[in-house]
C-alpha cells in the first residue's frame, strides 16, 4: 500500500540560511463551542535545494524524512511569488 505524504502551503517568512527556508502554515479552525474562528500559525523549516524560493513567496512543502535537527520538509514548487520591497537605509531617514 502506497503511503501517501503530507503537505502543505504557506508563505515564507524567512530565507536567510543556506538550502533552508521557514514556512508559515495557516490553519483556520472553527470553535466549536463559541463559533469563532482561531488562526493557528505553524512554522514549518523546508528544505530548498535550488533555492527558488524568496521572503515572502507562497509555496508547497512536502512532508520528507528527517535532514537535520529540525527540517522534515521540502520545497515542492512556489505557487506565487511575493511582493517584497527594497528598502535603503537612506530612503527611511529621507
Amino acid at each position: 500500500m502506497e503511503k501517501k505524504r503530507k503537505t502543505r502551503q504557506g508563505k515564507v517568512i524567512s530565507d536567510k540560511m543556506d538550502k533552508t527556508v521557514v514556512v508559515a502554515v495557516d490553519t483556520p479552525r472553527h470553535h466549536p463551542l463559541y463559533k469563532k474562528t482561531i488562526r493557528r500559525v505553524v512554522k514549518y523549516y523546508a528544505h530548498d535545494e535550488k533555492k527558488l524560493s524568496k521572503l515572502g513567496d507562497t509555496v508547497k512543502i512536502e512532508e520528507t524524512r528527517p535532514l537535520s535537527h529540525l527540517k522534515r520538509w521540502r520545497v515542492l514548487e512556489v505557487v506565487t511569488k511575493g511582493e517584497v520591497a527594497e528598502v535603503k537605509p537612506e530612503e527611511i531617514t529621507n
